[in-house]
């Protein structure tokens, strides 16, 4: 019998690209289980993080604010667990509510997860092999592999749910996240084929901002022994050192798809013999974007689209026509009103994003978002990039590097000089040429930076003392 209110189940990864999902079209990978939720649901082509970095994507995730609303700026501010979350709004309403997997919020006293009967979470980041986890507070050592062992134990909980109430699962894989350490099953594919390189792996960073220029985050410079795994043969170019990096490193993250990959097909099998599908919406998503080489790098932080871009892939028989994509733009601090409103419950006051729900039966309001704002906070520490804020619309994209740590946990000196960067993403979609000093362009700045003062006015973020007109 279909119940009223449907079960949720989230399905999140760790820097999982969206053009490394078979149903994005992906020129170096197959998802065919994560492809399945598209091909039976719909695909969101433009859902943009917040702020590209894990730990403030997650708490954005939860609690539908920004980070300077929630205090989760980079990765060494953790979240509070007294402020208000969808799976407590949930909780209160008669969902059963879980996280396993990845948390990265912190843990410990009021860093523990709030708002779920169970939570079951890796410390910090987290292994790949053998890793420790936290249930209910008590951490021991668990002998498997982490794709396997949480999709194991979010079987279990589904299994032992009480069936008379609904439920919101949250199953928050670590992989593919840095160093990419795949599991036996999957750790000799790709072995004698070429992974294509992107068309930007040779960018030469200029006809920008110095900022990309300055980001330590190359392949050919900046990937470590523990990324690489074997030592480097001798007498290669520099290009071709180049290349067998990148090989390395994508060969690698693809083999950590893949085991997610399986394992989002055992979660799908099991709604469907439980014969719960109809009543289940299935989100996959990831905590952000990350660079497959593209402009040559790894890793996140820019707002560049590789970076910027989520995937987003959504199954609810109900409300979604299968195979339908969206163009709209949807955003992380979306996500908690809208599993509110599709389980009719009030969405709070106090989350800052709005429910897409009506997209997914195919209606766009007239007043729907056409722009949004980004902000990353993180100055400088791990791979030298600029704390900027921007605005990106359906066409253009205007990026603020104001450089200052701002006195930010987990940002670092020294200030460098404010940088503006502008790209037409229509006629330059790889953003290869700021055309901000373009006096073709003078309109669109003028009216980008009223639209990025609006924005911050709206979400209520300061924009930064001494910007340069």
């Amino acid at each position: 019998m279909s119940q009223s209110r449907p079960n949720i189940l989230f399905i999140m990864s760790d820097d999982h690209a969206a053009h490394a999902i078979g149903a994005y079209g992906s020129r170096i990978n197959q998802t065919p289980h994560i492809d399945r939720i598209a091909s039976e649901g719909m695909r969101f082509d433009n859902c943009f993080c917040t702020n590209s970095i894990c730990t403030p994507s997650r708490a954005a995730i939860l609690t539908g604010t920004y980070n300077h609303v929630n205090g989760v700026t980079t990765l060494s501010t953790h979240l509070d667990g007294r402020l208000l979350n969808y799976p407590k709004v949930l909780q209160e309403h008669g969902y059963q509510t879980a996280v396993i997997g990845k948390w990265h919020l912190g843990h410990g006293g009021i860093h523990d997860p709030t708002g779920f009967d169970f939570w079951d979470v890796l410390p910090g980041q987290g292994l790949y092999h053998d890793p420790e986890m936290i249930r209910m507070g008590e951490r021991t050592t668990r002998n498997g592999y982490v794709t396997d062992l949480i999709t194991d134990y979010s079987l279990d909980w589904l299994r032992g749910r009480d069936r008379n109430r609904p439920f919101c699962l949250m199953v928050h894989h670590k992989a593919p996240h840095r160093s990419w350490e795949p599991d036996d099953k999957h750790a000799d594919m790709y072995e004698d084929e070429d992974i294509p390189e992107p068309e930007t792996f040779n960018d030469d960073y200029s006809n920008r901002a110095q900022a990309a220029a300055a980001a330590r985050m190359r392949v050919e410079r900046d990937l470590n022994a523990e990324d690489l795994k074997v030592t480097v043969p001798e007498g290669l170019t520099p290009a071709e050192e180049k290349s067998w990096k990148y090989q390395r490193y994508i060969k690698d993250y693809l083999r950590c798809i893949a085991s997610i990959d399986d394992n989002v097909g055992r979660l799908l099998d099991y709604i469907e013999e439980d014969g719960i599908a109809e009543d289940t919406i299935v989100i996959y998503t990831s905590d952000q974007g990350f660079f497959l080489g593209d402009h040559g790098w790894y890793d996140k932080r820019f707002m560049y689209e590789e970076s910027l871009r989520m995937p987003f892939l959504i199954r609810y028989p109900r409300e979604v026509a299968p195979g339908t994509v969206n163009g709209d733009m949807i955003l992380n601090v979306d996500f908690p009103a809208t599993f509110l409103d599709c389980a009719s419950v009030d969405i709070p006051s106090s989350f800052q994003g709005r429910s897409f729900r009506p997209l997914l039966g195919g209606e766009t309001p007239a007043d729907w978002q056409t722009s949004m704002y980004y902000r990353y906070w993180m100055h400088g520490a791990h791979h030298n990039v600029c704390a900027h804020y921007g605005v990106r619309t359906l066409r253009y994209k205007l990026i603020y590097y104001y450089g200052d740590p701002l006195g930010q946990e987990g940002a670092i000196g020294p200030k460098t000089q404010p940088e503006w960067e502008l790209f037409d993403l229509e006629k330059d979609p790889c953003e290869l040429n700021s055309v901000y000093a373009d006096p073709e362009y003078a309109d669109v700045v003028e009216e980008l930076k009223a639209e990025l003062k609006r924005l911050q006015e709206e979400v209520g973020d300061e924009a930064y003392c001494g910007e340069p007109g």
